[in-house]
């Protein structure tokens, strides 16, 4: 399960634009499109480099999709790689009660579910799905740290993470994250109850992860930025 005393896992980075205050949404959680064609474009660009992408229940809910590849130039590097056309997309969530009519199940992706157990399962979502992990912490919480390790046994070694906040700080906690691209995006949305890209209980600030600054890119009216988490 250890390789070289590290857990056997795959190399995760988290993608999310965020406005100038730091929101990954409204308040009322409604899907955040506030990103620009060139933000979409570099989330294009990540998921296709990556062998599978993972996002949390609220995520699925408040966009009903995920975002698959469709740039001939980014399919055609997959194929050059001898990649499938496209990423894996998994959803986790410790109760799957979706909608089995959201446009996410018609997409034409493989489509995984990381849960708790088989039981949460409604009987009309079990064929939703390619397939289904399970991997359970003695609290009934999902086991990432099991599951990033199932995931590199069946061959996965870039993995993106987009969201949302609860998601990310449950990597966190876990170590689990190696890299950050961060989207700023020219507006403000406040709010003490709009989302944050890390949500949870939070860090002390003597015990917060650090980050190292790897590239800062301006294109038009937004930055992005790309970390490295420090161990």
């Amino acid at each position: 399960m250890t390789l070289n005393g590290q857990i056997k896992r795959p190399h995760t980075t988290v993608i999310l634009a965020m406005t100038v205050d730091g929101k990954i949404t409204d308040r009322t959680r409604s899907p955040a499109r506030f990103g620009s064609i060139n933000d979409k474009i570099h989330l294009e660009t990540q998921i296709a480099i990556a062998d599978g992408v993972l996002f949390g229940s609220d995520t699925l809910r408040a966009y009903g999709t995920t975002m698959r590849v469709s740039t001939p130039e980014l399919l055609k590097m997959r194929e050059n790689q001898g990649k499938p056309s496209q990423p894996i997309q998994m959803v986790c969530s410790r109760s799957p009660n979706f909608d089995p009519n959201l446009r996410f199940f018609q997409q034409p992706v493989p489509r995984w579910l990381l849960t708790t157990k088989m039981e949460n399962i409604p009987e009309t979502l079990k064929t939703k799905f390619d397939r289904i992990l399970v991997s359970s912490t003695p609290e009934r919480e999902i086991d990432f740290i099991h599951a990033f390790n199932q995931l590199a046994i069946l061959g996965w070694e870039k993995l993106v993470i987009l969201g949302g906040g609860k998601l990310v700080a449950s990597l966190l906690k876990a170590d689990l994250i190696d890299e950050f691209w961060l989207t700023i995006c020219p507006l403000i949305l406040g709010g003490v109850n709009a989302p944050t890209p890390v949500e949870g209980e939070g860090f002390l600030a003597n015990l917060a992860p650090k980050l190292e600054l790897l590239a800062v890119n301006q294109v038009a009216q937004e930055v992005f930025l790309h970390y490295r988490l420090i161990r």
